[in-house]
């Protein structure tokens, strides 16, 4: 599971993916749409691979936890974020049930499940064995061919006397 490129901005729903950066500001592309908008420096911008729940342990990522989520939905679309709190809080305490439910709020919680259900929408997350299979054929079908890099000649100098 790759999510590099794949951000959350503070106040706009959804997920982005990062498309180009311009000199004060970002491009990006909602997962959801194709709508590229620009995101500010002044935006909060926090990239999924930066983000961790805490528990009484030690953090667990969120690409880590995204992956529990997925093999206990056998990587299919799991809970809305819309359901009941206390099925939602469950089947969290069942995918990491040592985390910290001091500092984990609910909100978070929810936006977990919305993240997990965007990513799935969108085919970010497949099993292991579909993208090593897909990896697989790939590098079979696929011959790599060297580029020879053109040197010029040199010029040579006419030396008069």
């Amino acid at each position: 599971m790759n999510l590099a490129g794949i951000i959350a901005i503070s106040g706009k729903p959804g997920l982005y993916k990062v498309v180009k950066q311009g000199k004060n500001n970002l491009f990006v592309q909602s997962l959801d749409s194709d709508k590229i908008t620009p995101a500010y420096s002044s935006d909060k911008i926090s990239a999924l691979e930066d983000i961790s729940v805490y528990t009484y342990e030690e953090d667990v990522p969120l690409l880590e936890l995204l992956g529990l989520i997925a093999e206990k939905s056998n990587y299919e679309a799991t809970l809305s974020h819309k359901e009941d709190k206390k099925k939602l809080e469950s089947f969290f305490e069942e995918v990491v049930p040592n985390y910290d439910k001091e500092r984990v709020y609910f909100s978070d919680i929810k936006k977990i499940f919305q993240w997990y259900n965007q990513l799935q929408n969108v085919g970010l997350l497949v099993k292991p064995s579909v993208v090593e299979e897909v990896e697989q054929t790939t590098d079979t079908e696929v011959p790599t061919t060297e580029k020879t890099k053109k040197t010029r000649a040199k010029k040579t100098e006419k030396v008069t006397e």
